[in-house]
């Protein structure tokens, strides 16, 4: 089914998450289970304040449990899940509280990932909430004087899985349930591009030559919270690190300062310039190979490769001694990459930092840059 939830400024079908098929399932089947009736469509509020109205479908009902499935809906969004069944099993207890886990198709940590422990089910924190939320009403609504035990699974997400990175995530045996607002907001590599480059031809039209740079909100806050500088100087690039940089060419801009999550920046040292996942990783790589340059040794070396996260090889990097060499050395290549791109017409330079450490390096030109920014 197409549903009509609502269109981004391009004109792009906004679609939901699977967090919110999730939470609407779990709502439905505590429904169900509580009432004693069946229904065929189940309301659920977005953590981004659109109401949706969802079909309920491949119901199953006992006295103690009653399970249902959501069809996810992507939009416009060129989405792997889109129309993938999200289940939830509901079964009554006489404790209280909700308990969730997740079932066949649902990922699982094999180690611990920023907020979540190993073992646990690959369900992100809002649709962790969501989803209790959801539950809770239900019980409340019934004076159920229990709780419920909720089970997420997705039969389909065991082989759509191997089509994402979760394995490089540290997350094996099906998909991750994601989503921070509930909502799918597609928007087209064009109308995304066209937005950098006007959003710079702006600020070059009101006379800055100079601007910042930032793939997205963590740089934004960096900016402000950490440095202080003026966050309306700063263009969002996304990933879209060397259309930006060839935009400023075009804009006879005279330099960019890129400050960004080293997540990102630090593929640019592999001559990575578009930085989303589909198209490149290459940062364990990086950060091995320079590591090795600054002295690591083989098992050194061996643990950078295996880690998930550029926290956990930054970890490793400090503990022995390795941090400030790498950081050197990778900085120099991200320099030789960020001007090959720009050519000899624009000056471009970049912070990088992480949100532990703060900042990690800088290029040459950082310092003039920022006052030209002012």
């Amino acid at each position: 089914m197409v549903y009509e939830i609502g269109r981004t400024k391009s004109g792009l079908r906004m679609g939901f998450t699977t967090g919110s098929c999730a939470a609407a399932a779990a709502k439905a089947a505590t429904y169900m289970l509580l009432s004693g009736e069946t229904i065929q469509q189940v309301k659920l509020m977005t953590p981004k304040g659109i109401e949706l109205y969802l079909d309920v479908e491949k119901i199953r009902r006992t006295e103690k449990f009653a399970e249902c499935a959501i069809r996810k809906y992507s939009g416009d969004d060129p989405d792997v899940t889109n129309g993938i069944f999200v289940y939830a099993k509901v079964t009554k207890k006489r404790e209280k509280g909700v308990t969730l886990d997740g079932g066949i198709g649902v990922g699982r940590f094999t180690r611990k990932v920023l907020e979540q422990e190993a073992g646990e089910a690959a369900i992100n924190k809002v649709p962790r909430q969501m989803i209790r939320e959801a539950v809770q009403s239900q019980i409340e609504k019934y004076d159920w004087d229990g709780g419920a035990d909720v089970l997420v699974y997705v039969p389909q997400g065991v082989e759509i899985a191997k089509k994402t990175f979760n394995p490089r995530l540290g997350i094996e045996g099906g998909i991750s349930v994601l989503g921070t607002s509930g909502i799918v907001e597609p928007m087209s590599e064009q109308a995304l591009t066209q937005t950098i480059f006007l959003e710079m031809k702006m600020l070059r039209d009101e006379g800055h030559r100079y601007c910042y740079l930032t793939p997205g909100n963590y740089g934004n806050d960096f900016l402000r919270q950490t440095l202080g500088y003026n966050q309306e100087l700063a263009v969002k690039c996304s990933n879209y690190i060397g259309d930006a940089i060839d935009d400023g060419v075009r804009l006879k801009m005279d330099g960019l300062l890129l400050v960004g999550h080293i997540g990102k920046l630090v593929k640019i040292a592999a001559g990575v310039m578009n930085t989303h996942s589909r198209q490149a990783d290459a940062r364990m790589e990086v950060l091995a190979v320079h590591a090795a340059m600054a002295g690591a040794d083989r098992e050194t070396v061996c643990a950078l490769m295996k880690c998930f996260t550029t926290k956990e090889a930054l970890d490793i990097l400090e503990e022995r001694g390795l941090l400030e060499e790498t950081m050197r050395t990778v900085m120099e290549k991200i320099e030789y990459h960020l001007a090959k791109r720009a050519g000899e017409k624009m000056k471009v330079g970049a912070l990088m930092f992480s949100d532990e450490l703060g900042v990690l390096g800088k290029t040459s030109l950082v310092d003039k840059l920022r006052e030209k920014i002012g």
